[in-house]
């Protein structure tokens, strides 16, 4: 008979708990899974819920505190299988409504995207990984005619030179080692439909001249096979690299980038939107919410400066990342400033103030605050150790006293 609910450790004497975490969201996916972890297990946990279980508690735990969670569990089951519904219908129609932006550079890309979906044309997007590239292709393929036929995604990095050219044309039986019956590649599953190149950039030579050859009589051949296929197939690619100056260096061939590059769209970096990382927080924060049963109603005061002032690195990415583990380990109504990665609390350490030590501008008074709370926090850590407080912060001593001096920390306890 099927379960309710399942309770696991994370740490079985015979299994890793993950294991019955798959095999239950395999077996009934709509049993709500408990994860129990020790001490230090965050990052396992975070992973759990990753997976499917719908929470988690650090032991000891308490038969109160079990009981409260199962019932929860147990509540949010039927929302959750409602959910799954309307965002199936939600998921059929994609387009625009996947990429979140008010900057103007996103207006900008909407504009474009809108005008040049429905073309024939290919068509290069340029930008940092990250930026959504992906996205926007699917976005491209879902407002073009070719909607109800196939998107085919293809990430060239991840492929070998050999493996790559069989993947996108398909193979012959024998005609390698292992090969040993037909297979279709990926622009036939692509027919009538759209196929994205990711990292085009990282494309051989012998395979560069295949592309140009499809792009410009839209035929090939098989690894090994001596049939002609034609396909139509509208082309987008992807790169984060400076093709113009692979050109230049003989890396790239020219007569191939002339061909990708009729429509070029740019994917604005997270630090060049910074508008932006509010929208793009929330809604993820929302999406997330629903997709795991989470009551969490949005960011803190000092959670949301922390994101302002990060430089994502990773762009749109890596902040869906620190949303989601956010929301996977928030125990409140508001993600705060602790449920956020150590990187992303940095940043407010290095808050700007101004030569007189007064603070500039009605941002940085909210900023402030933050900055207080985390240097009070790593100076507890450390015993209230000036060096070893400058260490952990990723400062020298000579800031660190300067910021406690700034803000009204520097006379509150001594070294002994």
């Amino acid at each position: 008979a099927p379960f309710d609910a399942v309770v696991c450790d994370l740490h079985l004497p015979d299994r890793d708990g993950l294991e019955v975490l798959a095999h239950t969201r395999h077996a009934a996916p709509e049993t709500p899974v408990i994860m129990l972890t020790g001490f230090g297990s965050i990052t396992s946990a975070v992973d759990a819920m990753r997976q499917g279980a719908s929470d988690y508690l650090s032991k000891p735990v308490g038969e109160d505190e079990l009981q409260h969670c199962i019932e929860q569990a147990l509540r949010r089951r039927p929302l959750l299988s409602e959910n799954k519904r309307l965002q199936s219908e939600i998921d059929l129609r994609l387009g625009l409504g996947e990429i979140v932006g008010s900057d103007p550079t996103m207006v900008r890309l909407f504009d474009m995207i809108e005008s040049v979906a429905d073309s024939k044309s290919t068509v290069l997007m340029l930008g940092e990984s990250g930026t959504g590239k992906t996205i926007t292709a699917r976005a491209l393929h879902q407002l073009s005619s070719r909607a109800d036929k196939p998107f085919v995604e293809v990430a060239c990095g991840a492929l070998s030179d050999s493996l790559l050219d069989s993947e996108l044309f398909g193979h012959v039986a024998g005609s390698f080692t292992g090969a040993t019956r037909d297979r279709a590649g990926k622009f036939l599953q692509a027919d009538g439909g759209t196929i994205f190149l990711d990292e085009i950039a990282t494309a051989s030579p012998g395979l560069q001249v295949k592309l140009l050859r499809v792009l410009q009589e839209r035929q090939f051949e098989p690894v090994g096979g001596s049939r002609t296929h034609q396909v139509d197939v509208r082309l987008i690619l992807a790169t984060n690299a400076d093709l113009e100056d692979k050109v230049r260096r003989g890396e790239f061939r020219q007569d191939l980038f002339y061909r990708i590059n009729v429509i070029s769209l740019v994917q604005p970096p997270l630090r060049d939107r910074r508008g932006d990382i509010a929208l793009l927080a929330e809604h993820h924060r929302a999406r997330l919410c629903r997709e795991m049963g989470r009551k969490i109603t949005g960011f803190s005061d000092a959670a949301l400066a922390a994101l302002l002032r990060h430089s994502w690195p990773g762009n749109v990415r890596e902040l869906v990342n620190v949303v989601e583990r956010a929301v996977v380990l928030c125990r409140r109504t508001q993600i705060g400033l602790e449920d956020l990665p150590e990187m992303v609390k940095r940043a407010l350490v290095d808050v700007d103030m101004n030569s007189d030590g007064a603070i500039s501008n009605p941002l940085r008074m909210a900023l402030a605050s933050p900055e207080r709370k985390i240097i009070l926090d790593a100076l507890a850590a450390s015993g209230w150790n000036r060096q070893e407080t400058a260490e952990r912060l990723g400062i020298n001593r000579t800031t660190l006293y300067k910021k406690m001096k700034r803000l009204g920390i520097e006379g509150e306890i001594e070294e002994g």
